[in-house]
């Protein structure tokens, strides 16, 4: 099997939200695969070149009123075009660090997600209202399986 890239673009502008990124990047590096590259990017440096180059995406953002941060929206903003024919079908999923509901922002990168024609492989993960342990134990989990699935040519 090929070499497969995971990339993994991600906001994380507080100590919280980086446990969260750093569990998905931590379990994802952790898994005993052969041939899969992690990349972990924050959204403002990330870019088309690194999607077209990745063979599935993680997607972590916070919930700013009731959208996505300003920066994974600059992320699509610069991407969108450049991988629109080429990425079609990309599977991808995402987590939100929501204080609220996090609706708004699920729909948001839903509807550009569902532009690029990529396909979710789970539902996104909202974490809402006051901060919980078990939001870093999901976050390794969905690490490991976006890492373990690619690996195992599953998307």
């Amino acid at each position: 099997m090929s070499h497969r890239r995971l990339l993994i673009v991600a906001h994380a502008p507080s100590a919280n939200t980086r446990r969260l990124r750093d569990a998905v990047v931590a379990a994802a590096e952790g898994c005993d695969t052969e041939n899969l590259d992690v990349v972990a990017l924050p959204p403002l440096e990330a870019g088309p070149d690194d999607v077209l180059a990745a063979q599935a995406v993680i997607l972590g953002t916070t919930e700013n009123l009731g959208y996505m941060s300003g920066a994974l929206k600059d992320f699509f903003d610069r991407s969108y075009y450049p991988c629109l024919e080429e990425t079609q079908g990309l599977p991808y999923c995402l987590y939100i660090r929501a204080g609220h509901d996090g609706t708004g922002t699920r729909r948001a990168v839903e509807s550009i997600a569902t532009g690029l024609r990529w396909r979710a492989v789970q539902p996104p993960l909202i974490f809402k209202g006051a901060w919980q342990e078990g939001f870093v134990d999901d976050c390794r989990d969905l690490g490991a399986a976006m890492a373990t699935g690619l690996d195992a040519g599953i998307f």
